[in-house]
């Protein structure tokens, strides 16, 4: 049951630090100081996205063999890993912001649709305890929220994404081999 929780917790957590969600994140708290709002906001759009994925993904095992989305599954998180290492540059973007919740809502919520790790949720969820892999994910999320929002503007100074992008890269690929067996 704790594999339930941890493994998506730190794939989600490795691979969601550095990415395009989380430095929309850091640009957002760089422009207000009501955090508690815009926390709220991102949390919102991360339940929802990842919520409906971890939905599915629960669903899909009812309709199709296990075998298949074992292969299915392993052969994604190989393609999310080599697109991962593919594009990793660093990536840039300005924002205004008006309204905390909504915007951070907003951003969040369209930059998670369709993102490798909400398909992610969603296929630990063919694996996994849909329950514990919603807590892990979210938790993962919601740390790294924190962590954009009160260190944004420190952290994002301080960090290589390359190197982030690299391990959560590797660690897709890693856990997509761990699929077929």
């Amino acid at each position: 049951m704790i594999k339930d929780f941890l493994v998506p917790f730190l794939t989600i957590g490795i691979a969601e630090l550095g990415d395009k969600t989380q430095l929309a994140i850091f640009c957002l708290a760089s422009n207000t100081r009501k955090y508690f709002q815009l926390l709220s906001g991102v949390l919102l759009a991360f339940c929802i996205a990842d919520g409906m994925a971890i939905i599915f993904g629960n669903f899909l095992l009812r309709l199709v063999p296990i075998d298949y989305i074992k292969i299915i599954s392993g052969a994604v998180f190989i393609l999310f890993g080599i697109l991962t290492l593919a594009g990793r540059k660093e990536e840039e973007s300005e924002c205004r912001l008006k309204n905390p919740f909504l915007s951070g809502f907003g951003i969040v919520l369209l930059s998670e649709m369709g993102d490798k790790t909400q398909i992610a949720s969603g296929l630990f969820a063919t694996k996994f305890n849909p329950f514990m892999v919603f807590l892990g994910v979210i938790t993962a999320l919601a740390v790294l929220s924190l962590m954009a929002i009160y260190l944004g503007k420190y952290l994002l100074s301080k960090l290589d994404k390359r190197i982030i992008s690299t391990a959560a890269g590797v660690l897709f690929i890693l856990i997509g081999v761990y699929c077929f067996f």
